[in-house]
This record gives structure tokens, C-alpha cells and sequence, in this order.
């Protein structure tokens, strides 16, 4: 079966009956998980082995960057937000590298080790001490630094078998609104977006797997949201910076997409655009409208991109909670935290 364009949710910790009908659906290609969706190791590893039971080839994701931004909490390792390796790296840059990359790893490894495929990290926005929804998701202020340490982040979870999404491109910590309930505008020339924000995209645009853009006018560069913009997916993103992973939409309900209309116009002008797979979440109606839209355009979304971006790791909980490397990496990670 083709893997279609829709990466949906689900209600709790178990499926329902409607919710396998709806993942069977050839236009579902994803699901993401939520904090609502986790209890225990056990039960999140039985809801994904259920899940792939209907659809053995479904891409399920989670966000698990860090900080306040970590859907499993109970038994896994606590993760610090980002920022901690900014800091350090003031003081101890090959420090800071070091844990970078084994926040990376570390992070990668638990969320496959329960058979999910991939978080949606890390972060690449720079922390320009405006937006509260990033702050200290974000490594860095320099660009520069944050590149150096996103870098080994990536590589750590590419160690893990896990591919990385970069997001919120091509940049969401220049401006105050969140664009979860606001429809952020960011006034800037390119040239200064070009030289500050973008630098992280430009640098790892092939280093990265997936990227998601954000819902942000850059109104002095287009008219649209990133997210539904040819010049911001195609110009620069595709044929600027070599970028040939997965565009994943930011979640179409949120308040940022509601510019571009009903949840079918906003798939058609995501996809348009040049997303590859489209996220409607927390709005099971809309998500049900993005079907309808999706069975009417007939396409499906190209297999190759989204067949890299699945785990592979798959040596399971226990396994992985026996390894002397991941004893090891948790105990640094965790002193970090407790620090």
C-alpha cells in the first residue's frame, strides 16, 4: 500500500475501533503521539505494535526534544532543554559538543527502542530572547554556535539509526507571536532573515532527513506562511540549499495555518507548496476534511523520502536499558539535568 500524505493522531493510550479504521485509510501515512498517548514503556510499546498491526508501514512520530518539550516522561531519561549545551559551550565548548551528541543519541535510541520512528528535532531556530515558544528550546543565540552543537545533536541521532527533522524553517525565534494560537509576521528584510535565522537551514540542509517549516509570514519576502510557500519550500529550501528529505507541514490546526482557509484548502496549499506530509492534529473534523481532500487530489507523496526517515533501531527497551553505552550516556545526560 502507498503511503499517503496525512499524519494524524489518536485519543488515548489504546486504539479504538474507529481509530483502526481510520489508520487503514491509504491517504494516513503518519501518526504522531502525545503525552495523552503515554502512561508506561509497556503500554506505548503495545499501542504501537497495535497501530502497526493495521498499518505495518505508518510513520509514527513524537515530539521528544527536551526540556518542556519531552511527551514520554516516565521511565525515560529526563532530557535538558537545548539551551543547557549554549550554555556550556561558554565555557567548555568540546564539553558542550560532547553532550550534544549524546542528548542526541540518547534521545534517539529510547524513542526507537519503543518502536516509534522519529521525534520531530531538533530545533534549528535561534534564540533571539522574543519568542517564549522557542526560547530555551533553541541552542544558541550566535548562529554559529548553534550550528556546532545542532550538528552533533544530529549525528547523535543518526548514530541511533534515527533520521532528524529540523524545524521551524526558515526561522521562528525572530518574532513574539506563537504561531500555535497567533499568526506570527516577521518584518524583516531577507537579507537580515538570510544572514541570521536561515544560516542553521543553509549549513544542515543535507545533513537533515525532514524538515518542517513554520507558520510565520516573512511578509517583506512573501505573502504566505512558510509552510504554504513555493518560493519559501521550492526556491530556497529545495533548490537553494539542496535540500532533498521530507517537508512535514507544522500541525494545519494550528491558529498560524488558519490564514489559508478550511483544513482542505490548507492541505492543498501545503502540499501545492511542496510539503511532502501534512500534519492535522487535536481536530479529528478536520483531519476527516483533509482526507476528503486528499482522496480528490488522488497523489501520494514520494516513497522514497519518507521511507528514510524510518527508524532502525529496533533492539527494544530492555535490550537497550542493559547497555553499558546507555547507562553510561543517561547517567551524563541526567547529572546534567539535576545539575
Amino acid at each position: 500500500m502507498a503511503l499517503g500524505a496525512l499524519m494524524l493522531d489518536v485519543e488515548g493510550l489504546t486504539l479504538t475501533d474507529d481509530e483502526k479504521s481510520l489508520l487503514a485509510h491509504p491517504h494516513v501515512g503518519g501518526l504522531i503521539l502525545f503525552a495523552r498517548n503515554y502512561e508506561s514503556v509497556a503500554q506505548v510499546t503495545a499501542l504501537v505494535q497495535d497501530i502497526r498491526a493495521v498499518r505495518p508501514d505508518i510513520l509514527i512520530a513524537v515530539d521528544q526534544e527536551g526540556g518542556r518539550v519531552q511527551r514520554f516522561r516516565s521511565e525515560f531519561v529526563r532530557l535538558p532543554p537545548m539551551k543547557t549545551m549554549g550554555d556550556l559551550h561558554a565555557t567548555n565548548p568540546g564539553a558542550a559538543r560532547h553532550l550534544a551528541q549524546q542528548c542526541g543519541w540518547l534521545m534517539a535510541s529510547e524513542v526507537l527502542a519503543v518502536g516509534v520512528d522519529i521525534s520531530f528535532a531538533p530545533i534549528l531556530d535561534v534564540d533571539c530572547g522574543l519568542s517564549q515558544v522557542i526560547g530555551d528550546r533553541a541552542f544558541h543565540a550566535e548562529p554559529d554556535i548553534a550550528i556546532v552543537l545542532l550538528r552533533e545533536f544530529i549525528r547523535g541521532m543518526n548514530d541511533a539509526g534515527m533520521a532528524a527533522t529540523g524545524k521551524h524553517f526558515p526561522g521562528h525565534g525572530s518574532v513574539v507571536a506563537d504561531s500555535h494560537v497567533a499568526m506570527p509576521v516577521d518584518e524583516r528584510p531577507w537579507s537580515e532573515i538570510e544572514a541570521h535565522d536561515l544560516k542553521p537551514f543553509a549549513a544542515l540542509a543535507r545533513e537533515l532527513q525532514g524538515i518542517m517549516p513554520a507558520h510565520v509570514i516573512y511578509a517583506r519576502v512573501d505573502a504566505h506562511p512558510a509552510g504554504f510557500s513555493s518560493f519559501w519550500l521550492q526556491d530556497i529550501l529545495r533548490d537553494r540549499l539542496g535540500f532533498d528529505g521530507v517537508i512535514f507541514s507544522d500541525d494545519l490546526s494550528m491558529e498560524g495555518a488558519s490564514v489559508s482557509g478550511s483544513y482542505s484548502d490548507r492541505v492543498n496549499a501545503a502540499l501545492d507548496a511542496g510539503c511532502d506530509m501534512v500534519l492535522v492534529c487535536n481536530h479529528r473534523a478536520g483531519a476527516l476534511e483533509a482526507l476528503a481532500a486528499l482522496e480528490k487530489r488522488g497523489q501520494f507523496p514520494d516513497q522514497r523520502r519518507l521511507a528514510a526517515m524510518r527508524g532502525k533501531f529496533r533492539q527494544g527497551w530492555a535490550a537497550l536499558h542493559n547497555d553499558d553505552n546507555w547507562k553510561l550516556v543517561s547517567a551524563t545526560v541526567s547529572a546534567c539535568v539535576t545539575a
